[in-house]
């Protein structure tokens, strides 16, 4: 079983979302540059997050998405079935017609393990996760990047 693209590129989004909404709304092309999402995939996400109302849009100038709820209030699960990802370690996904039609001898077992890693990604929130050191080495990583990537922005039209 493998989580798809989809679910990774919500999860993260939504991370940078929590991270930086205190800042006001962020927008889809600050997340694609700093993450490394297409622009156009973000928006295919956010039209589905939007509608599970896990963020809303913020309109006019200096607009953008932020969370639609506090960030301990969203789990890592909201976040994967709002995006239609289905967490599903049975061949069948779940029909149990995985052999010939009928339940496989090992169902039962994929059906729990499915069960303990959609229970573990429900019991984590944003705002926990947020709280990780690795996570914060990340987001200073990322913040250095930019601010490097802005500067010289900035200087190269002063050399000219």
């Amino acid at each position: 079983m493998r989580l798809s693209t989809k679910g990774r590129y919500a999860v993260t989004a939504m991370m940078h979302l929590a991270i930086h909404d205190r800042y006001g709304p962020v927008t889809l092309a600050e997340i694609s540059q700093c993450q490394g999402i297409s622009l156009s995939y973000l928006e295919q996400l956010f039209a589905k997050l939007r509608k599970r109302a896990l963020v809303e849009g913020v309109r006019g100038p200096g607009g953008g998405y932020r969370l639609s709820r506090s960030p301990d209030q969203v789990t890592v699960a909201d976040i994967i079935t709002a995006v239609d990802e289905r967490l599903d370690a049975t061949r069948c996904c779940g029909n149990e017609n995985c052999q010939g039609g009928r339940r496989c001898l090992t169902h039962e077992l994929w059906t729990d393990l499915s069960r303990q890693i959609f229970t573990f990604l429900e019991s984590i929130t944003l705002a926990q996760f947020v709280e990780r050191p690795a996570v914060f080495e990340v987001v200073h990583r990322q913040n250095s990047r930019r601010r490097d990537r802005s500067s010289e922005r900035f200087i190269a039209p002063a050399l000219m």
